[in-house]
C-alpha cells in the first residue's frame, strides 16, 4: 500500500535566516583597475559566489527541519538583482539588494558595515549564515565583519550544522586536530566550508516565482548609515599596486613519445637533479 511521506514535525520555534551573497566575476574573467585596485565589475560576466551556495544550502535545511524564512542579501550594482533572482529559485522566501554609488569601491571594513546596517533594517533575525569566503577577495573577512558590527557571536568553519535546540545552534566546526563541537546562541552569525551541504538546483517553480518577485533596493537614502565608513573613503584599507608576477626561470618541455624517450628524458631529469645537489 502506497503511503504518502508526511512532512518532518517541526520543532522549537520557525527561524528567521539571513544569507548574504555576493555577485563575483567568473574565474577565468578576473580584471582589476590599476588605478584604484578594485575588480572591473563593468560588463563582465557574473554569478553566484560559488561558496556562498553552500551556505544558502544550509540555510534551506535548517528551514525545511524547523520551518521559518530565508531573506538573501547582496550588495552590489543593479545587475546584482540576478543573483538574488537565483537564491529565491533555489527557495529562498526574499531578498534585499543594498545598491549605491557611495558603496563603490568598498574594501571588507566598509563592505561588512553597510551589510551589517542593512541586516539590521531588515528586522529581527535568528542566523546570518554566510559562505567560508568570497572567489574574488579570498579574505574570509566580511562575515566576521558582520558579526563584529552586529556584536553576534560567531562561529567560523562550520562543517556540520547539527540541530537547533532551547534557542542554540549545535554544530561542528573544522579546525586543524580535526572537529571542534559548538553550541551557539542565537542571534548569531554562521560561516560556513563546503562539507556542510551539497547545494541543489533552483527550481521550475521557483525560477517563476523569482520572475514575479518584487525586490526591494537599500541605498544612503533608507539606511540609518555613517558617511565616514561608506565605499572606497571610507575604506581604511587600498591597494597601492597591482603587478603581474613575472616567470624568471625557463623551463624545458620534454614530450615523451616512445620508452627510447621516457628513458632519455628521466636520465636527464636525474642529471639536472644531481647538478643542484637535490639527490643524495
Amino acid at each position: 500500500m502506497y503511503r504518502k511521506k508526511s512532512k518532518p514535525e517541526l520543532k522549537e520555534v520557525p527561524l528567521k535566516i539571513i544569507v548574504p551573497i555576493k555577485q563575483v566575476p567568473e574565474s577565468s574573467n578576473v580584471k582589476m583597475d590599476p588605478e584604484t585596485g578594485t575588480v572591473i565589475r563593468a560588463g563582465i560576466e557574473t554569478v553566484v559566489n560559488p561558496l556562498d551556495l553552500y551556505a544558502l544550502e544550509a540555510a534551506l535545511r535548517l528551514k525545511e527541519q524547523y520551518g521559518g524564512t530565508i531573506t538573501a542579501l547582496s550588495m552590489g550594482p543593479p545587475q546584482a538583482m540576478r543573483v538574488l533572482k537565483e537564491a529565491v529559485s533555489m527557495g529562498c522566501d526574499d531578498a534585499v539588494l543594498v545598491s549605491d554609488r557611495k558603496f563603490s569601491g568598498a574594501d571588507t571594513h566598509a563592505t561588512s558595515y553597510t551589510l551589517a546596517q542593512a541586516v539590521k533594517a531588515i528586522g529581527a533575525f535568528d542566523a546570518v549564515i554566510t559562505g567560508e569566503r568570497a572567489t574574488d577577495g579570498d579574505t574570509a573577512q566580511v562575515g566576521p565583519g558582520i558579526a563584529a558590527w552586529l556584536g553576534l557571536p560567531i562561529a567560523t568553519y562550520v562543517s556540520k550544522i547539527d540541530a537547533f535546540k532551547d534557542g542554540r545552534i549545535q554544530l561542528e566546526r573544522l579546525v586543524e586536530e580535526g572537529y571542534q563541537l559548538l553550541s551557539v546562541p542565537v542571534p548569531c552569525l554562521i560561516s560556513v566550508v563546503k562539507a556542510v551541504a551539497t547545494p541543489r538546483l533552483p527550481t521550475l517553480e521557483g525560477k517563476i516565482r523569482s520572475m514575479n518577485l518584487q525586490i526591494p533596493a537599500y541605498n544612503t537614502e533608507n539606511l540609518d548609515l555613517n558617511a565616514e565608513y561608506l565605499g572606497l573613503k571610507g575604506s581604511p584599507t587600498k591597494v597601492v599596486k597591482i603587478e603581474t608576477p613575472k616567470i624568471t626561470r625557463n623551463g624545458k618541455i620534454v614530450q615523451i613519445t616512445d620508452d627510447l624517450s621516457l628513458s632519455a628524458a628521466v636520465d636527464e631529469l636525474m642529471d639536472l637533479l644531481d647538478k643542484k645537489g637535490v639527490l643524495p
